[in-house]
């Protein structure tokens, strides 16, 4: 008897724009698995019972993303240590039968940083801007990597405070007025915010007053070069985007699914980069 159809899902609301159907459909299809991975739209009042179903629909789990990483985490029977970190889960496996529920966009931000400006973690002082869901994923990631001094800079104070408590040492939280002062002496800028993406163009802080060896990572990857990259390029600096996050994120789910653990390749970026340009 041949064996079933793996099948994996992206769940959120909405989803329609998810690129993750072509990421991991790239991989089944080079890796020959007989699986499926697609995009469905749930509305939060119905997200409990579409998870509750998943092992009578056949799947092997699945992504999770806006608004329900939050739903997620209190629906998995067990969590890895990034999720309880985090306090969010994106992605959803089954081991034995229990639902195990993790958070790869760390792993995802630290990945991407890996491959294009390797020794990042030790050029000093990070500065997050932006203290949403985002922001907690990149701040357990520079933990995890040994970054002891990180400064999370957001409009609402409280909320920067509100990640400062949870992640303790090493973590402190400033009010926008204190970035140019903070930036002075940082090796590493993260936006988190959605300044720069297209209609909403702002410059979330000024490159040019960080040091010579700082480098920038923006979150935000349509477009692909934000005008906060886009200056820092201008200014010297080494320039990461975000792209990078999105790919590498994908990797541990689609080995928890299919078995097999994908690769991060040219050819899978430039396909994505080419889905990025607007449709006439």
């Amino acid at each position: 008897m041949a064996e079933a159809t793996k099948k994996a899902f992206v769940s959120g609301h909405p989803i329609k724009h998810s690129r993750s159907p072509k990421i991991h459909g790239y991989w089944l299809a080079k890796h020959g698995i007989d699986g499926s991975y697609q995009a469905i739209d749930v509305a939060p009042q119905d997200f409990g019972e579409f998870i509750g179903t998943l092992q009578a629909n056949g799947f092997q789990g699945g992504n999770v993303t806006i608004p329900h990483k939050e739903a997620a985490f209190a629906l998995a029977d067990r969590r890895d240590q990034a999720a309880e970190e985090i306090g969010a889960v994106n992605t959803l496996w089954f081991e034995d039968g229990v639902l195990w529920g993790g958070n790869t966009d760390g792993h995802g931000f630290a990945a991407n940083l890996d491959d294009h400006a390797p020794g990042w973690a030790s050029t000093g002082p990070a500065v997050v801007l932006g203290a949403g869901g985002a922001s907690r994923a990149v701040i357990q990631a520079l933990k995890q990597r040994g970054v002891a001094d990180i400064r999370i800079v957001n409009r609402t104070l409280a909320r920067a405070q509100e990640l400062r408590d949870r992640f303790g040492a090493g973590v402190s939280a400033h009010g926008t007025a204190a970035t140019n002062e903070l930036l002075a002496d940082a090796g590493l800028l993260v936006n988190t915010t959605a300044l720069g993406m297209i209609g909403n163009e702002g410059l979330a802080a000024d490159p040019a007053l960080l040091p010579d060896h700082a480098i920038v990572t923006d979150l935000v990857y349509v477009p692909l070069e934000t005008p906060l990259l886009a200056a820092a390029r201008v200014r010297g600096l080494k320039t990461v985007d975000g792209l990078g996050m999105l790919l590498n994120q994908a990797v541990p789910g689609f080995e928890h699914w299919f078995g097999v653990r994908p690769q991060v390749t040219a050819e899978l970026r430039a396909i994505i980069v080419a889905d990025l340009v607007p449709k006439p």
